[in-house]
């Protein structure tokens, strides 16, 4: 399989200069073909055999760079799936700039939560891949009915709110590590408040043991100081009612909040949060990249071999995972 990148650019309508830019990557199985256009300007035809493609969105984490998600999304493409990614600069609270995932913190609110989508990246993004699906490598290539919302931290509370078919029906599952619905209490939420999810597409919620970011910001939410998983179970457990043996919480022995990010930054947002990772991380990482992909396999291309290599992976006496539910 080769993998290959090219870059977009697309407007968010809903944002203010200069901060209304955002900047794709966009990952797809290739085929070299030796052409002209190839060998001079590195553009490299899709690999027709493997289309249509479905398509997963990845929302970084804040004052995460999308970079530190690529080893994710070449092991995706590496499945015949098109992944794009996006750096956003611009404000995540009035004042505090910064690489967001895209939040619309109006939707936050106990009067506004769940009237309308938080993402406000997503529509600019959907957008673009109608372009693609018309022009380029990409052109007639790609499921745009089957695309999936994946994200980290931040990200992977967009990609879980926003997995919603009133708003957005081509999207058709969704992924998180480090993600939970607890409710900020500075937006006026009760304390220990978990704000319900949309509930009618496949989920998968992973995370670790260890997350010291989870932990250390727990009380902003009214939730016990220095717990790393709670806020994670109750989102399982109270957000979705499930029924349909397609939710997933899982995790990992031992990982941390960073444990997804490769390579890591330390000169921005709040990793000194984080506790270390007991085990080694880049077998997290192999972890977690053939669950996604077996999820999106089971739930998205209905490949129902997939469903079963998901749950012996997840129920197999393996140490990296600590914990294992479905509903």
């Amino acid at each position: 399989m080769t993998v290959r990148t090219f870059f977009r650019a697309a407007k968010v309508e809903s944002a203010q200069a200069p901060y209304d830019t955002i900047h794709l990557r966009v990952l797809y199985p290739a085929k070299m073909s030796g052409s002209e256009a190839e060998n001079n300007l590195g553009i490299v035809p899709a690999d027709p055999e493997q289309a249509p493609f479905p398509v997963v969105i990845f929302f970084n984490g804040v004052n995460c760079s999308p970079e530190m998600y690529q080893w994710l999304a070449v092991k995706l493409v590496d499945r015949g799936l098109v992944v794009v990614t996006f750096a956003w600069v611009a404000e995540n609270l009035p004042g505090i700039v910064g690489i967001t995932p895209g939040v619309d913190t109006a939707r936050w609110t106990p009067a506004t939560y769940g009237t309308g989508p938080s993402a406000s990246a997503l529509p600019a993004l959907l957008a673009e891949l109608e372009r693609l699906q018309a022009q380029g490598v990409l052109a007639g290539l790609l499921d745009l009915q089957k695309i999936v919302l994946g994200g980290h931290s931040a990200g992977g509370r967009v990609a879980i709110e926003n997995a919603d078919p009133r708003f957005f029906p081509q999207v058709t599952a969704a992924f998180a590590y480090g993600a939970h619905t607890a409710a900020p209490e500075m937006l006026g939420f009760e304390p220990k408040t978990i704000l319900p999810l949309p509930d009618s597409l496949p989920l998968l919620l992973m995370g670790g043991t260890c997350d010291g970011v989870i932990a250390n910001s727990s009380h902003r939410y009214g939730i016990s100081p220095g717990d790393a998983t709670t806020s994670m179970t109750r989102t399982f457990k109270e957000a979705v009612s499930g029924g349909r043996d397609d939710t997933y919480l899982v995790f990992l022995e031992g990982a941390n909040h960073f444990s997804i990010a490769n390579p890591q930054d330390p000169t921005t947002g709040r990793p000194f949060l984080d506790f270390p990772a007991t085990q080694p991380e880049e077998e997290f990482r192999t972890l977690m990249a053939e669950a996604i992909g077996l999820f999106i396999d089971a739930h998205v291309r209905n490949q129902a071999e997939a469903s079963q290599a998901l749950n012996q992976l997840l129920n197999a006496s393996n140490p990296l995972i600590k914990s294992f539910e479905r509903k």
